[in-house]
């Protein structure tokens, strides 16, 4: 009798799961098909063909798919190629603490492309893919102007503290901070606009306000000073460079495909003022079929305006650039070079890049599928990227955020597995 097996069952989203089936016949032709309902009831699936070995073993740390959504050998290809059946539509988790993703994973004795539903599988399998550990704190936040979801790990502390933030699309967006925080870090997800009470467009970037979210994180007997560090994606890695910049309390910055200019909304603190270069939308491209990519925006940022690149030489902590080589929204990776080097110009050493080559503009957390297009704002968007580079990147840069901000933060506190 054919068996399917997936270990571990139950773990946090970015753990990877091993797949094996076995009771096969020898040679025999297979189908493993992984099927998920996001929370807003939209289904994803992916399919691959296997065929068994002479023992009857379709084991995906060895097996090689034969077609599908991915070819050759991928322990995590049903996971990472799943696609959904609306249209641009991006997996993202809204509830991180109260119930898991479920992935479906069933095993076909044939090739079946589309699975007809009056089809049974041979056998069946579902994982739970956990964004938070147990013993996780959330506290939403709404303390003076600053708006966010605040996550702590379980146990006494105290825990290094990151700042969280997402990019264009504005909201809210919890689940990186929450899979942050089950490993160890303390983690304020900070809103920049549409969320809530604050503006509904990003017209300015008051620094005073990341300030304030700052110092409200290390007021907390469980968060561990007096630096802290912050994270940021696309719009984002932009704010996350200027706090880095300016703040005195931010000591280690990650910021993941983002410019190195104030684009759009100019940055305000105190007496300092950075002017915003324009979006040339007259740049933008859109294909064939509607989608929209803005990678022209930001060709020759720095040298048409110079007054609004941000001075990250003055800084004194460290950051690390995280880019994709085949980023479609933003030319991340030449912007983050010429930051580097003007660094060095000044005499700093205190710049590091991760630069992942078949990468695309959404570098997120590992176990995401890959997302090559998505609407932002009602428009669909080109991301970029190759679903297997682009993996490899979540997968290596996950890792590697974490050891920095232990370097640079000290030792991240229990780590749940």
């Amino acid at each position: 009798m054919a068996q399917l097996t997936a270990t571990p069952r139950s773990a946090l989203a970015d753990t990877p799961v091993s797949i094996s089936a076995s009771g096969l016949a020898p040679s025999q032709p297979v189908t493993l098909q992984a099927l998920l309902t996001d929370e807003k009831g939209v289904k994803f699936e992916a399919v691959a063909f296997y065929q068994a070995n002479e023992a009857g073993v379709v084991d995906l740390e060895q097996a090689s798919a034969l077609g599908g959504n991915y070819v050759g050998v991928w322990p995590m290809g049903l996971f990472c190629t799943l696609k959904p059946e609306k249209m641009f539509h991006r997996l993202l988790k809204r509830d991180v603490i109260n119930s898991p993703f479920h992935v479906q994973i069933n095993l076909f004795s044939s090739f079946e492309l589309n699975p007809p539903p009056a089809m049974a599988p041979v056998a069946t399998c579902t994982v739970e893919r956990w964004y938070a550990a147990p013993g996780i704190e959330r506290f939403p936040i709404k303390t003076g102007r600053v708006r966010g979801t605040l996550f702590l790990p379980a146990g006494p502390g105290p825990f290094p503290g990151v700042i969280d933030m997402f990019g264009g699309a504005g909201g809210l967006f919890e689940f990186r901070a929450s899979l942050l925080a089950s490993r160890g870090f303390a983690v304020l997800a900070l809103a920049l606009f549409a969320y809530e009470d604050l503006p509904k467009n990003l017209t300015e970037v008051d620094l005073e306000y990341y300030e304030e979210a700052c110092k409200l994180l290390l007021q907390h007997p469980k968060v561990r000073g007096p630096g802290l560090g912050v994270i940021g994606l696309s719009k984002g890695s932009e704010i996350a460079l200027a706090m880095y910049t300016f703040l005195e309390q931010i000591v280690a910055a990650v910021c993941i495909n983002g410019t190195t200019a104030v684009i759009g909304a100019p940055v305000r603190f105190r007496d300092i003022h950075i002017p915003a270069a324009p979006y040339t939308m007259e740049k933008v491209r859109i294909n064939d079929i509607g989608v929209m990519s803005t990678l022209p925006i930001f060709q020759d940022l720095e040298d048409k305006y110079q007054t609004s690149v941000i001075p990250l030489e003055k800084a004194q902590g460290h950051v690390l650039f995280v880019v994709g080589e085949d980023d479609h929204s933003i030319n991340s990776k030449s912007l983050a070079e010429r930051a580097i080097a003007r660094a060095k110009q000044h005499g700093k050493n205190n710049c590091a890049l991760l630069s992942y080559p078949g990468a695309g503009h959404l570098i997120q957390t590992p176990g995401i599928p890959f997302c090559y297009i998505s609407t932002i704002r009602g428009k669909p968007t080109a991301w970029g990227g190759e679903a297997k580079a682009h993996a490899k990147a979540q997968e290596h840069s996950w890792m590697e955020i974490q050891k920095f901000f232990e370097l640079h933060l000290g030792p991240a506190g229990n780590r749940s597995l």
